[in-house]
């Protein structure tokens, strides 16, 4: 099964009221950490349960040291996961607003903890659903604690002094997600620091979208990675982003387009730049 999965609002709704699908809101704003949880209780897909990206989906902020969202302890995610209800063999269904930055974040989590089969995300996210006419609730859903027991893969993830050691490597393919004003240094809205890792190449995660905030198929999401791989092996690719979140977008992109899971320098920008002495770039 591919590790990578869409499904349609139209194929979800079918799928209510199954007690296999665990269903995770993942919405969230950067400048408005509260949205989240206030948009879930004004309406959610019924059956959905919240998944914080701060509170749940990311650990605690060290000042100084940490990026703004580091990964959050394996255990205490675990936990969380068992209590929404997620088994080994539960289908799980992720959305946010639609532009699936969040969900691919929770994605990811679940895959760096094992969860490797049936996770989706939901192609176009609230935003699709409700073009289709489909409802919300403002029920609490009520599950049953689940059992999944996973561990967290350490060869999915690099830290700063790992990603420092393999700059000099003209095999690397460094993949950053945010926006090309960020990543050139022209304007930096979240951190002290403007510019990006050099030898980066700038790839912003909305181009995996179309107009409507779908997913691109396949053949032209692997043409666009193959565009950035040029000649280098997809084996050495590295995503990053500000803080670990947008990159996980890059990463569920390339896995639609058949590449294998990179890994994801998860501090990103925010925990790169807190070291004065590791490199930085600006411009193209």
């Amino acid at each position: 099964m591919p590790l990578a999965q869409l499904i349609s609002a139209a194929d979800l709704h079918t799928r209510l009221g199954n007690a296999n699908v665990v269903l995770l809101d993942c919405r969230f704003a950067l400048d408005d950490p509260a949205y989240g949880q206030r948009s879930f209780a004004e309406g959610h897909i019924a059956g959905a349960q919240f998944a914080d990206l701060e509170r749940d989906l990311s650990g605690p902020v060290h000042k100084g040291i940490s990026g703004r969202h580091p990964l959050p302890n394996p255990a205490q995610l675990l936990a969380r996961l068992r209590a929404w209800g997620l088994c080994a063999n539960s289908s799980v269904v992720l959305y946010d607003d639609g532009p699936g930055a969040f969900a691919a974040r929770a994605w990811w989590l679940l895959a760096w903890l094992g969860k490797r089969d049936g996770v989706y995300l939901l192609d176009g996210g609230l935003q699709a659903w409700r073009a289709a006419g489909f409802a919300l609730t403002q029920a609490q859903p009520s599950r049953a604690p689940g059992d999944f027991a996973g561990h967290a893969d350490a060869s999915l993830v690099l830290s700063a002094e790992q990603v420092q050691q393999r700059l000099h490597n003209p095999q690397l393919t460094l993949l950053d997600a945010r926006a090309l004003p960020r990543f050139r240094g022209e304007v930096e809205p979240l951190d002290p620091v403007a510019g990006h890792i050099p030898g980066a190449r700038c790839a912003v995660f909305t181009d995996n979208l179309d107009s409507t905030g779908r997913f691109l198929p396949a053949a032209q999401l692997r043409q666009r990675f193959a565009a950035q791989l040029d000649t280098r092996p997809a084996s050495e690719l590295v995503a990053y982003c500000g803080s670990g979140v947008t990159a996980c977008h890059n990463l569920f992109a390339l896995c639609l387009a058949g590449y294998p899971l990179a890994p994801l320098y998860a501090g990103s920008w925010s925990e790169w730049i807190t070291d004065p002495s590791r490199p930085v770039a600006t411009g193209d």
